[in-house]
Order: structure tokens, then sequence, then C-alpha cells
């Protein structure tokens, strides 16, 4: 067997990315791209709608690679067609509307559509074709159809040719269980029955999970549907799909609409339309995708030159998933209580009834489930791609974690939709954590995958130990060293850690200086510390909550997820402190940049001087550069987006654009918000006219973030606590400050106490708390260089029930800025309790 374990990770900034999630989308090997971009740059192809000779190269390329995907699944285009679509969506949906259905009358009880319901949503979503056709829909449980009895022949009834489908996946996407592919033949033969109707049975196979690591063989298991997409077995392209027609279910299908390509004759003037013959021609709609189906063909390619074949993927994959679940299903607390919870029909005793996917929710150690958000950013941390939720197929996840029907909609009402990161609610889960192997997964990945598992619950550094590999095991993956098959999984690998400080060391050294808004900041500011508070003196507020509420620290960020810059008073704006987050980094598509993808932009320190009303922004090794700060009449408005809502900005102009791409190594740009454009907050408080005109700046969610210095003494101890070392503090108090990205700095409570505020006055200024701010791994960055570490997060999702929630958001009840307004520090807080108000969680701030 040759070596499978290609290499499914680079080093993205000094660690190595582990991916996982192959059963949403794998990846592409670099040989199979460069393959693909010499074929497009030797070979001119032309719309393949026409006779001349580039045209010609494409439609016989095309056909060409007709013939090798049937070949693929060892058929041939006298039993099967191939019909390009734009994935396996579009190819359930072609189906759903070309199916011969016949609706009820007189003399006929109608079509079934039957599906089962450990199906993908594509599936289910078929019955809305179906329904307008007033044709049943019968959702059909997996141990039905696995007791449905096999009777003989005669049980069919031959003679009637009403048509019903049933639509099954080979493998289920949430919990890679595999179904018989026999049922093909069952159902088709009336030996086994979705349900008992007269009639002539067809059936839909949807393989798009099933054959990205695995065989089909349509000669032995001849469905008469396939729909696929190809990304899952290639992971390029994507946006290409098929659908593969039984040649004898062919001449049934009906059509209505036709588009170019199609017609072999058609009038404009009158209702006369004659279809091309073959049935490829007749449903591919307008011109097909067709670079993108050449590119398939050195798919095809690199997949049998890299692995030898489905067959030996099938096995590599299989051994490695029951590798992984023999491991997780072991792993006990010290109390014995398991650490996780696997939802699986099999106990992955062979690739037939298994495939290499794990689905999961992590226990603590009383059992109960740790929501698949806060997993999912743990596994971030250290760099562990996986996928949560219900993947797409509400049925399995119904049935797995015994989420009923009435559980689902009240799920809705409490603000869940299928995607979002609300995990549990009223102690239930909505969904859950799913691994999944690929081609190129190594032993390595898994063992990887099984440390962070041990790292984050049984906090074991080393882990414990892990189970010893079989010969084979141990072989493919040192075997799968020496492979050059080196896959893209980020445009670029940023530098390590190490590497970070060395260019831009000494950054730490230019700590933002502490200034008033009255006074003119110079171009070469002076360092001037950041005021401290020592552990001695906090702690009184953490134990006997005396003293008053007052600001010790202001804090704004002018460029988002830049560093902060630290004043003593400074005035507000109608969005929130001036010029806070009024500016962002985008890189070359417009996406804005985040500590999540980039965390040196820590490392970036922006100035503002009011007088000169310019921003002075520095970074170590580069020379300070000026940024006017209101926009250029002339500059062009450009669309961006922040946490889906649209934003109107402006370009800053090429040369600070150039600074930062010199800085960060690949092209970036800085964009301010226009001034003209304002943008709502989604979040209201009790009093909604005012929540109703609250508009915010670049910022997440709320105009302010408040956190409590007595909050953080009481986590800054638990890390120090935690210390195996015990020789010397984690972080310092204003480190681990630093790290929750705050504006406003509170002493003089009880440690959280903030958390039970509704409104604060500052002066004669009045805010209302919209809600606890939800953590996400920025906190784990060191602010002053780039480097991450994972327990803050990890100690403060113990501490917090895992939550994670630390500060509170703050929102203008009303403000008047017919006279300048400021906040500063020394001001007194006077907080006004809630009284049983509930607040829903908020995303973290940048």
């Amino acid at each position: 067997m040759p070596p499978l374990g290609l290499r499914s990770s680079c080093q993205d900034a000094g660690r190595r990315t582990v991916y996982l999630d192959h059963a949403g989308a794998t990846l592409f090997p670099q040989s199979q791209l460069t393959s693909f971009t010499n074929d497009l740059m030797e070979n001119v192809y032309g719309n393949p709608h026409s006779q001349n000779i580039s045209s010609r190269l494409t439609h016989d390329t095309v056909e060409h690679v007709r013939y090798r995907i049937l070949a693929h699944f060892h058929t041939s285009p006298e039993d099967y067609s191939v019909i390009f679509t734009a994935g396996s969506t579009a190819a359930l949906k072609l189906v759903a509307e070309a199916f011969p259905w016949v609706s009820p009358g007189p003399e006929s009880s109608g079509s079934r559509f039957c599906y089962l319901t450990d199906s993908h949503t594509s599936v289910v979503g078929m019955r809305k074709v179906t329904m307008a056709m007033n044709v049943t829909s019968v959702p059909v449980r997996p141990e039905d159809m696995w007791s449905a009895e096999t009777r003989g022949m005669d049980a069919s009834v031959p003679d009637s040719q009403l048509p019903h489908l049933f639509c099954y996946p080979a493998q289920s996407n949430f919990s890679g269980t595999r179904y018989p592919l026999s049922w093909i033949g069952e159902v088709k033969s009336g030996r086994r029955c979705p349900v008992t109707v007269p009639g002539k049975w067809f059936v839909l196979l949807d393989a798009a999970s099933y054959v990205s690591t695995s065989p089909l063989d349509l000669s032995v298991h001849q469905a008469d549907f396939v729909p696929l997409s190809f990304y899952k077995i290639f992971g390029f392209p994507t946006g290409l799909g098929a659908l593969l027609v039984n040649n004898r279910v062919a001449p049934l299908l009906r059509k209505t609409y036709f588009g170019g390509g199609t017609a072999a004759a058609y009038l404009a003037g009158e209702d006369f339309y004659i279809p091309r013959r073959s049935v490829a021609e007749r449903f591919e709609d307008g011109t097909i995708s067709f670079l993108d189906v050449i590119a398939l063909k050195h798919g095809f390619d690199a997949l049998e030159r890299l692995t030898g074949g489905m067959e030996n993927i099938k096995q590599h994959t299989f051994t490695l998933a029951q590798y992984t679940y023999t491991a997780l299903s072991a792993l006990r607390y010290p109390s014995g209580a398991p650490v996780v919870r696997i939802y699986s029909d099999s106990e992955f005793s062979s690739p037939e009834v298994q495939g290499p996917v794990i689905n999961f929710n992590v226990l603590d150690p009383s059992g109960n489930i740790i929501g698949y958000s806060q997993v999912d950013k743990m596994a971030s941390l250290y760099n562990i791609h996986l996928r949560t939720g219900c993947f797409c197929n509400t049925g399995a996840c119904q049935r797995h974690l015994g989420i009923s029907d009435e559980m689902v909609k009240k799920h809705l009402q409490a603000g869940h939709v299928c995607g979002d990161d609300v995990d549990i609610i009223d102690g239930q889960p909505t969904g859950s954590v799913r691994i999944s192997f690929g081609y190129m997964s190594t032993l390595e990945d898994a063992q990887a995958f099984l440390r962070f598992i041990i790292a984050m619950q049984l906090h074991q550094s080393d882990g414990q130990p892990l189970p010893q590999t079989t010969p084979r095991e141990a072989g493919a993956a040192s075997e799968s060293e020496a492979l050059d098959a080196r896959l893209i999984t980020v445009d670029t690998c940023s530098p390590s850690p190490q590497e970070d400080v060395r260019t831009a060391s000494g950054v730490g050294d230019d700590s933002p200086s502490t200034v008033d808004a009255g006074g003119s900041y110079p171009h070469t500011p002076t360092t001037t510390g950041t005021q401290e508070t020592p552990p001695e003196k906090a702690a009184g507020a953490l134990h006997g909550g005396l003293g008053p509420h007052v600001i010790t620290n202001l804090y704004l960020y002018p460029i988002k997820s830049c560093a902060a810059f630290e004043v003593t008073k400074w005035p507000l704006g109608n969005q929130g402190l001036l010029y806070d987050r009024s500016w962002m980094v985008v890189n070359h598509n417009g996406v804005c940049l985040s500590q999540k993808q980039e965390p040196r932009l820590c490392l970036i320190q922006p100035f503002i001087d009011l007088q000169q009303k310019v921003m002075v922004i520095k970074a170590k090794g580069m020379e300070p550069i000026e940024v006017p700060l209101e926009e250029n009449e002339q500059a062009q408005v450009c669309q961006s987006k922040v946490c889906a809502d649209r934003v109107n900005t402006y370009n800053c102009g090429e040369k600070i654009s150039s600074w930062l791409s010199r800085f960060f190594g690949r092209p970036c740009q800085l964009i301010k918000q226009s001034s003209d454009f304002q943008r709502s907050a989604k979040i209201r408080g009790k009093d909604q006219s005012a929540g109703a005109t609250a508009t915010l700046s670049l910022v997440n969610e709320a105009q302010y973030l408040l956190i409590n210095r007595s909050s953080v003494l009481e986590l800054w101890q638990q890390l120090n606590a935690s210390d195996e070392n015990g020789k010397e503090e984690l972080f310092s108090m204003e480190d681990l400050i630093s790290r929750f990205r705050a504006n406003i700095i509170t002493n003089g409570t009880r440690a959280f106490e903030e958390e039970k505020w509704d409104e604060i006055s500052i002066g004669s200024l009045h805010f209302q708390v919209s809600g606890p701010c939800h953590r996400c791994q920025i906190i784990c960055i060191d602010q002053q260089t780039g480097q991450r570490n994972q327990n803050v997060f990890q100690k403060l999702s113990e501490s917090r029930e895992r939550k994670v929630n630390f500060g509170v958001y703050l929102m203008h009840m009303s403000l008047d800025l017919s006279s300048p307004r400021f906040l500063s520090v020394g001001s007194q807080v006077l907080p006004v309790l809630k009284e049983n108000a509930k607040h829903h969680d908020l995303p973290a701030s940048d």
C-alpha cells in the first residue's frame, strides 16, 4: 500500500496547523494546482458551444473528463450519464424538479417522496418541490429502514408504474455511519419498502460524503441518481458537482426551463422547442464551468499518483478514525467519568459500516456537556481546525442528542439558528463537535487532537499515554514524512512568534503614553508607564468591596485589533470614545484583519494628536507614519463588512498601505469608516428609543467595554496558583488587563459584580449595560509580543462555568454633544443594580 499520510498542515505563525474537517472540504495538493495551472498556460480553451479549434479542444477535454468520472465509479457511458451542476445541492434540486411525480387523483394515490431522516438539508429541502405538486413526503427513520422486512419479489406490484423516490445517504455527514448500499437493489425490486404503497421505486443515493474517502461501484449498486460535489474528493475546484443519472431512468425525466446550449431548435415567436438528444445536453443549461471541469482531470491524476486509488484511501482514513475513536473512548477523569460522549451507530469495527468521521461532545467531570463553541475556541488556540454545530443534518442531530421537535422550535425562539455559536440552551446542547480525516491526514494529526483533549480536560501538558500504533499505522506515518507532497492550506505561512519578536523587538519598550486630551502629543513620544495597581491594594476590592467605584484607566483603540492608546481624559463622540476603532486594516480582498488571523496587529501602535489632527502610527523597525484624522473629500468610498454589517469606508491612501504591507509581508490597506455613515447598534435594552438611535464605530457590538480590576485580580490569582513551576508570575496584572482590550477599567468593587449592573452613571453621563462580553481566543495573545498562551482562556473557561464571560458592554442612554463631553481617570462610577433582568451574551469585541 503506498503512503497516504500527506501533510495536511504548515507552519502557521510557528505552529503546526492540524486540519480535521475533511468531511466539510478536503485539501488539495500543490501538484494538482501546479499541473492545472500549467495546462491553462499551455492551451487555449474556448467556450465549448462553438466549432473553432479552441472550442473543440474544450469540448473534447470535457467529454474525456465525463468518461474519467464514470470510470472512477466503475461504470461507463452506456449505463450512466454525467450532468455537471453547481454542486450536490444543485443536483438534488434538479432531480426534485425533473422527477416524473404523479399528483394524487381519482384513480391514483399519487407518488411518494421518502427520505432518511439522517439526510443533509439539501435532501430534505426537496420536499418543498414535491409539496407544490401535492406529492406526499415521508421521513423514514434509520431504525425503521433497518427493521423493514425483506420480502420476496411477489410482494411488490410490478404492474403498477406509479413512480416513487427514496433518498438516503451512503454515509451520514453527521456521524459517519455508512448505510448499506444493498438497500439500492432491495428498494428498487420492492423487497424493502420505505412505505407500503403500490408502484415502482427509484433510488437516489446521496454519495457526496461517502465518495470522498471510499470507492463506489455503480456496476454493482445501480442507483438511479447519484449527486456529487467534487471539492469533497479533490479539494479543488469548489462550486462544481455532478448528477450521475442511470440511462434507463433518463427518458422519464421532465424539463420545463431551457437555457443556452440545451436546444436542438426553438422559435422565439411561438411555443416550439426541441431539446438536444443527450441527457447532459438537455439539462446543462448555459455554459458549464468548463475550466473547473478540466481541473478535475488533474484532480484524478493527483489522487491516483499520491494514493494508488480509493481503496487505499478508505483503509487509511478508517485506520486513523478507528485509532482516534478507541483512544477518545478510553479517556476518563480521575473519578472514572468519561471525558467525551461519542455519537455513533457503530463501534468503528469496519469501514463498511463507519466512515472516517467522529462526532462527539466534551463532558466536564460531572457529566455536563461543554458547549461546542467553547471547544472550537480552545481548538483554535492549539491550531486545530474542526467543525461544530449540527452540520446541516437536523434529523441526525435530533436523534443523537435527544432534541425534540418542540426543543428545536424553542431554541429558535431563544435566538439560535443553524450555524451560530449558541451551543447550550437551558442546559441542553444545540449541537456537537465533529472531526473527520482525509487522504492526507496523518497519525500525527490524530495524536495532536488527542493531546489537545487531554490538555484541555485533564490538564496534563504531556497528556496520558496515547495508544500504541500498529506496525502498519506507524509505517504509514513514517513513509508519509518522506513524501514530498505539500498541501496548500493558507496563502502564506506567517513567521514564528520568535521571528516576530526579532523583527519587531522593542515595541514593548515603546509603550503607549498616558496623555490628556487637552495637550499635544509629540510625534516621538516619551515613554511613561501605565498605572499600576499592586495586587495587595487590589485585594481589598476583591474581598471587601470597599472604596469608591472609580475609573483607573482609559483606553481607546483607534485601529481595530491594533495596540491600545492610553489616555487620562478623552472626549466622547456619538459612537463611543472619539476615534475609538474608527480605522481597520484589511487584506488584499478588503476583508477585515483581526488578531485571530494576524496576531502581529497588536504590535502596531497608533497615537492620536488632537491638536495636530493626525494619527501617528509606529512599529518596531518601521519609520513612524502619519495619517490625517479626517477624511480626504476626494477619497474613494468603498464598502466593507464588520460583524456581518455593511459599512461605508474610504481608503487612507497608498502611503500607509505600503507601510502596512511591508510590516506584515503581504498586501494590506488601512480604511476608515465614513463620517456620514451611520451603523445602528443591534443590542437594545429597556430604553428602546435610546437603543434604536445608538450608533457604532467599527466595534463588533457596543460602544464601550468595561472591566473590573477585582475581576482581573481573581483571574490573575487563579492563573498564578495553577502555575506548576510556582517560581514566578505567569502574567502581571497589567498584562492581563491589556488582553481584554477594554475602554474603561474600574476599581473598588467585588469581582464580577459588574455583571449585576443594569446602568451606570459617570458624572452627568449615563450608560446602559447591554450585557456581558463573551470572550474569544484573542485574550490568549500577549499584547506586547503577539505570542499566544492558552492558559488564560482555559482558566477563564473553568472558573466561569465554560461561558468565558469577562467585562460588560455599555451604550449611551442619551448623549448631548452640544458641549464637549469627556471621560476621565479618577471619575466616580455609580452603578444601578438590575432587577432580575436577563441579558443575552454578546460576541467578543475585537
